[in-house]
């Protein structure tokens, strides 16, 4: 295993640890967001979400009455999702190791997810389970740093936070875009989408401590960025009084199964 696959492993599993709170405080998706990442799979799809997590796409499209299918291979992140969303089907598997037959679903979302996968392996499986014709969408959530005290939080967090608009677009958009280029689907296509969470200073960092380069972190190293991103937002007029709206972007890419 190279050491950029390895480390790719060492991050998408380090959130079971922190299940709960993930549940608790990671944001949704914007729902515009979500219908287009769905449109092409037209009303009522039988969707897949794939690194389902605990469940956060998968309670929105079940709101949205879509056949929904969640697999995830976390087992703690699965109990969570099951807890959330116990009226949804639901089962252990992976991108590379999809548990459903041959075109079987419209759909294939993977909610802040893709990015842990081997899409060499995953990419095929895929498009297995998929129609002909069906659809396969990325979203992502990315904070909004076109806004001041946002950027302001992506540079004292350096960098361990959530990623920021700017650099999406700048580092990640067009290698996501590649990444979901193949045989067995079309081009790639990408929209944004504004969105927003509730917050106060206290559930942003309970947020922040979430994320995958904090859960890797020394100890003590996480306690002294945590502190520091802490700092921040009890200085900013904006963040530091009660309850405010944290600025998001969610960002789909999605391509049709040739």
């Amino acid at each position: 295993m190279t050491v950029e696959a390895n480390e790719r492993v060492q991050h998408g599993t380090s959130f079971g640890a922190v299940a709960a709170a993930y549940a608790e405080h990671r944001p949704d998706y914007a729902e515009a967001a979500v219908r287009w990442a769905l449109a092409p799979a037209g009303p009522h799809p039988r969707v897949l979400d794939l690194g389902a997590g605990t469940g956060k796409l998968t309670a929105m499209l079940a709101a949205f009455g879509a056949d929904v299918t969640a697999v995830e291979p976390d087992p703690a992140m699965f109990a969570e999702l099951r807890r959330v969303v116990p009226a949804v089907r639901a089962m252990p598997g992976s991108a590379e190791a999809i548990p459903l037959a041959d075109a079987s679903v419209d759909a294939v979302l993977c909610a802040q997810a893709m990015h842990w996968f081997d899409m060499d392996t995953a990419l095929p499986e895929i498009a297995r389970v998929l129609v002909p014709g069906g659809v396969l969408a990325g979203l992502w959530n990315s904070d909004d740093d076109r806004v001041p005290w946002v950027a302001g939080l992506d540079r004292v967090s350096e960098g361990a936070a959530s990623t920021t608009l700017s650099s999406w677009r700048a580092a990640t958009a067009g290698a996501r875009l590649t990444e979901m280029e193949s045989p067995q689907f079309g081009r790639a296509e990408r929209a944004e989408f504004e969105h927003g969470q509730r917050r106060t200073a206290d559930s942003l960092v309970a947020t922040v401590a979430t994320h995958s380069r904090l859960l890797v972190m020394e100890l003590g190293e996480r306690e002294r960025l945590l502190a520091q991103i802490r700092s921040y937002l009890d200085e900013r007029p904006e963040t530091r009084a009660g309850e405010f709206t944290l600025p998001m972007v969610t960002v789909v890419i999605r391509a049709i199964r040739a």
